[in-house]
């Protein structure tokens, strides 16, 4: 079965933040393998969206995976972690237990573009350490096409960034009239996003911006009807219930309001008031090194209990 996940857009990190396209999670799909999360933003004029500012906000049982093409991004966190993200380079920033951190385009970027993911993590781990990983991956080819494999392996290239769950993540170019049939694990469900470029995944044609979900044990057959640039990701169903709201992957309501009210704790006076970047208290999210800018307020619980996907 290949489905079709059209996008939509939503403003990041704010109503005139720049805006982006969300293709995970949708009302019909919460996840493929672990991942449970794309934005895909760009290419985008800095000097008309204003470029990326986000301020620093927390996560719970989750990893950030940040992949540019295009531009460049200052990450800080709160586990004293200052990196640029860079196209072709990736950042996986571990939450855990819990970690804050910001995100913004350096002075000199004129045009960003890229995509920012998450993976939700088992729940064995959901509690571990926060933790940092850079990796720039080599450039594998083949006839008619390019690939970067950033997480686990295909294409006969392979990441040595571990992870907690079976996962792969590839960045391809294809030519057109190129078709390739990487290997792929039969336990493996798959998402092909479309950055530019006309494709058929598995016979189904796949338009600019959306995502073609493909399910374990149907293989993967990309054919490029024009140059075309692509994100595959891919990992064995997580198998377990996950509750997401606002930057919190947790596994029950309760697990998520207790987040919110940590971050709240940390960053508001005794009044409500949202604190200077120099007198947030260093609690369970820890002060993201080197950041001056505000931190982002969680926004009010929903009246409902949170409900669980899978």
């Amino acid at each position: 079965m290949t489905e079709i996940l059209e996008p939509r857009e939503v403003p990041l990190g704010g109503l005139r933040a720049m805006p982006v396209r969300r293709t995970l999670p949708q009302r019909q799909r919460s996840l493929i393998g672990a991942w449970c999360f794309l934005d895909h933003y760009g290419p985008d004029r800095v000097d008309e969206t204003g470029g990326m500012v986000v301020s620093p906000h927390p996560h719970i049982g989750l990893q950030t995976v940040s992949w540019l093409f295009g531009g460049i991004v200052e990450h800080r966190d709160s586990a004293g972690t200052h990196a640029l993200v860079k196209p072709g380079e990736l950042n996986l920033m571990t939450a855990g237990r819990g970690i804050s951190h910001s995100e913004v385009s350096t002075d000199e970027v004129t045009v960003l573009h890229g995509v920012q993911l998450w993976v939700a993590l088992p729940g064995g781990h959901r509690d571990t350490e926060p933790a940092f990983t850079h990796y720039a991956p080599p450039v594998v080819h083949g006839p008619g096409w390019d690939a970067q494999v950033f997480l686990g392996s295909m294409l006969g290239s392979e990441s040595p960034v571990e992870t907690f769950s079976p996962l792969v993540g590839t960045e391809m170019i294809l030519d057109g009239g190129t078709k390739l049939s990487p290997e792929t694990d039969t336990g493996f469900e798959y998402g092909v996003l479309v950055d530019f470029g006309l494709v058929h995944v598995n016979g189904e044609e796949v338009k600019q911006h959306q995502l073609a979900y493909v399910a374990p044990g149907e293989g993967l057959e990309i054919e490029a009807a024009d140059l075309s640039h692509l994100l595959v990701i891919g990992g064995r169903p997580l198998g377990e219930e996950i509750v997401m709201w606002w930057n919190f992957v947790g596994r029950d309501h309760d697990e998520v309001v207790a987040a919110r009210g940590d971050w709240m704790a940390q960053i508001t006076d005794n009044y409500g008031t949202i604190r200077d970047s120099s007198q947030i208290f260093d609690g369970r999210f820890g002060i993201v090194t080197g950041d001056h800018l505000p931190p982002i307020p969680a926004p009010a619980l929903p009246n409902a209990k949170l409900k669980p996907r899978r």
